[in-house]
């Protein structure tokens, strides 16, 4: 008679129970953080470095834990994502301008905001043009667009593209203007602008240039403030998602 097959023992439990559901919530938390904070994933180079932190569970295989240091496998750290980048580089522009432009902003001539597009510094086109034309009062906003040309000269920018938005209210251009419309209007201002700045100094391969007439009001145009306020040339330092 065959002797009895010896069962296998019990394995041993390495991990409590509660680990496994622990250690997926984690997870969850830190994808979630992580999309929170990239931009618009296109390279797959960034898909990678992300998917590298999440190579295994536990004390299965290990992963890699996202914090500022060194990820051996990839030579490089998380502080140095591209989209921890793009922030610093914002926020830093977001400071020089703050301090070049106090005079301009208090007086309203100049305003600045970050949205979707990025850093945007807003001309008031009262300030900087004579009234229905294209023409820029350069007595008046040379110091500013100095200021605008070295802010975007800095280094940390080099790599960075520019865009400079043109809008109008929707008052109709003169019939004898060289305008026919808002467009035309809009957009001759945005290359003005952008001579001036080459002039001073930038770089014109980083540049974009659009002209929006009013399609993009800020302001109600049933009043005269409202219609002054949406009158302005935005210069824009784009996010890598708006380009």
């Amino acid at each position: 008679m065959a002797g009895k097959q010896k069962k296998c023992p019990p394995c041993e439990q390495v991990v409590a129970e509660y680990m496994l559901t622990y250690g997926d919530m984690v997870t969850l938390l830190l994808c979630f953080f992580v999309l929170l904070y990239s931009p618009p994933i296109e390279e797959g180079s960034r898909i990678k470095l992300i998917l590298a932190a999440f190579s295994g569970l536990g004390i299965q295989t290990g992963g890699n834990t996202l914090q500022a240091g060194k990820l051996a496998e990839l030579g490089n750290n998380v502080m140095s994502l591209p989209s921890m980048e793009n922030a610093r580089a914002l926020a830093t522009a977001r400071k020089r301008a703050i301090s070049s432009f106090q005079p301009e902003l208090k007086t309203k001539k100049i305003r600045i905001k970050e949205d979707e597009r990025g850093l945007v510094i807003s001309l008031a086109a009262d300030s900087f043009f004579e009234a229905g034309t294209a023409d820029i009062n350069i007595e008046q906003a040379r110091d500013t667009l100095q200021k605008a040309a070295l802010l975007l000269s800095y280094d940390d920018l080099s790599d960075k593209i520019f865009r400079i938005e043109g809008h109008t209210d929707s008052t109709p251009t003169d019939p004898d203007s060289p305008w026919p419309s808002n467009w035309e209007l809009s957009t001759a201002r945005s290359i003005n602008v952008l001579h001036y700045l080459v002039d001073f100094g930038v770089n014109e391969d980083q540049f974009q240039v659009a002209g929006f007439a009013d399609t993009v009001p800020l302001a109600s145009e049933d009043t005269k403030e409202g219609r002054a306020y949406n009158r302005r040339v935005d210069i824009i330092i784009l996010t890598d998602g708006h380009l």
